[in-house]
């Protein structure tokens, strides 16, 4: 450090701070820096770059450099009143703090908000890099809004998008659904169905229903239940649903739907004790409900994690190579599945 300080004719915490490429040192500062040091053959050492990231998070949070939270939602409360966003939103507000960022909130819709307006207040404000939530639906940016990502670091939490294609976190929807197959097969249930709208498969890349389809190998054929994935005409026409559980009787269900719950009791039906009923996301308003933890914070947590890597590397616009992190999701025992192998089937 102190040699490449020599060669450029700085101090060794202007060495530091552009090789971290902060913006606190100009770019044609951080520039020649990056290059004396590279042309020094200086490599970082892993060891030594923990111990002073441990001993910054150690000296208290004291905010220096900000990130965009970029609010993509057509309203803007939901990123708030959503349960899985808000999860997304505080572990990106959590670990953004922990690494010394505060985090400004910018929502697209907001009037008169325009490409140019935002780039301008991101400039002023010294954000370098973005983090977006609100690809939920149409899993496409604007075109309008390039201007804001070529020069920035930008990472996604939640799904990925189609264009542009950012590097991005979420919950391993595929592992997810296997988990919890197997956990209800553990349970003795024989005939394991699945009830996700193929919206919400499709917004994931059909992980949903390439997981169920994954774990169903383990089954015998004849147990095999075909996924009801036509949620809206299932509302509207209660036939589809009586049809599905008529002709292939699944002994329980893995649904993100609660409404399901009312399905089956209208049908006669009682949870868990004619029917196990599994949610493949925790909510807090099935207190009680088996359940898939997703641990949503956890991704939002993720996406900074990729943003800083990516500030630190002096990665900006879209990248050729985008990298995914994915959460694993945990089984939570509950009160709307039995223990099969301990109950006689009847009783």
């Amino acid at each position: 450090m102190a040699d490449i300080a020599q060669a450029a004719g700085v101090s060794k915490n202007a060495v530091s701070l552009a090789l971290r490429h902060d913006d606190r040192i100009s770019a044609p500062t951080r520039e020649r820096i990056v290059k004396i040091a590279a042309d020094l053959g200086y490599r970082k050492n892993p060891v030594m770059s923990h111990l002073m990231a441990e001993l910054r998070r150690s000296q208290g949070i004291e905010f220096k450099r900000t990130l965009g939270l970029l609010n993509g939602y057509p309203h803007s409360a939901e990123i708030h009143d959503h349960p899985t966003l808000a999860a997304w939103l505080a572990g990106c507000r959590h670990r953004a703090a922990q690494q010394g960022y505060g985090m400004d909130e910018f929502w697209l819709y907001d009037k008169g908000m325009r490409p140019e307006r935002l780039d301008s207040i991101l400039s002023a404000r010294g954000i370098r890099g973005i983090i977006l939530v609100g690809t939920f639906r149409q899993r496409h940016m604007p075109e309008k809004w390039s201007p804001i990502w070529e020069t920035r670091s930008c990472v996604l939490t939640g799904v990925r998008t189609e264009s542009p294609r950012f590097s991005y976190s979420c919950v391993d929807h595929h592992a997810l659904i296997v988990e919890a197959v197997n956990r209800v097969v553990a349970l003795g249930y024989r005939r394991p169905g699945l009830v996700v709208d193929k919206s919400v498969d499709l917004l994931v890349d059909g992980r949903f229903s390439a997981g169920f389809a994954y774990a169903q190998r383990q089954l015998p054929p004849s147990d095999r239940v075909p996924w009801l994935s036509d949620q809206e005409k299932a509302w509207e026409d209660p036939g589809v649903v009586d049809r599905w559980l008529e002709k292939h009787r699944p002994d329980v269900i893995l649904t993100l739907h609660i409404n399901v719950r009312r399905w089956l009791e209208e049908r006669g039906y009682r949870v868990p004790r004619d029917m196990g009923l599994v949610l493949l996301e925790r909510r807090l308003d099935a207190e009680g409900w088996a359940a898939m933890d997703q641990h949503n914070d956890e991704a939002g947590e993720a996406a900074v994690d990729i943003m800083i890597r990516g500030l630190q590397n002096g990665e900006v616009g879209v990248p050729a190579h985008p990298r995914a992190i994915l959460i694993t999701a945990t089984w939570m025992m509950g009160n709307t599945v039995l223990d099969r192998r301990a109950v006689p089937t009847g009783s």
